[in-house]
């Protein structure tokens, strides 16, 4: 009888360690999509920016100068060289600022939880007239594609290897 009882004993911490097993397999299922595909689609609050005496001239983190389309971007959630595709224009991630990084436009102005804890874009312009009839235009909050710079490698690359093109 004991040696039936062990037996049982042992059976069961052999199947709860497969059940965690399982189970931290699939989470990484469920993350490993996003890493790997290196495009997502994202629902973001959009600010805008302009060239002005005292900002605007260059980038923040790199000093490179900021033209039309360039965005400021949280590094952390999207990274530099990353294509930012909006529904008129694709632009670059290349610069960053402190209300970006907070997102406290997002949270200020959210009206439900998933624009609460959106990403906040910052879209550079030439002009505050330029900016001004953009975001007259357009929403605070839109879903644009992100596009990892790894990954818009890899679709020249084979969009390069492609019969027919130049």
């Amino acid at each position: 009888m004991r040696k039936h009882r062990a037996e049982i004993q042992c059976h069961a911490g052999k199947l709860w360690r497969m059940k965690l097993l399982i189970l931290g397999f699939v989470i990484v299922l469920f993350l490993a999509p996003g890493a790997i595909a290196g495009e997502e689609s994202m629902l973001v609050h959009v600010t805008c920016y302009w060239r002005s005496e005292k900002s605007g001239q260059r980038a923040a983190w790199n000093g490179a100068r900021l033209r039309t389309g360039d965005c400021a971007v949280d590094p952390r959630k999207i990274a530099y060289g990353s294509t930012i595709i909006f529904p008129d224009i694709e632009g670059v991630a290349v610069d960053t600022g402190p209300s970006v990084v907070s997102r406290k436009p997002a949270r200020c102005h959210g009206r439900c939880a998933a624009e609460r804890n959106a990403l906040v874009i910052d879209r550079f312009f030439e002009t505050r007239d330029e900016a001004l009839a953009w975001t007259n235009a357009h929403g605070r909050f839109m879903t644009v594609r992100v596009v990892t710079p790894e990954s818009s490698a890899k679709r020249k690359v084979a969009d390069a290897n492609q019969p027919g093109s130049l």
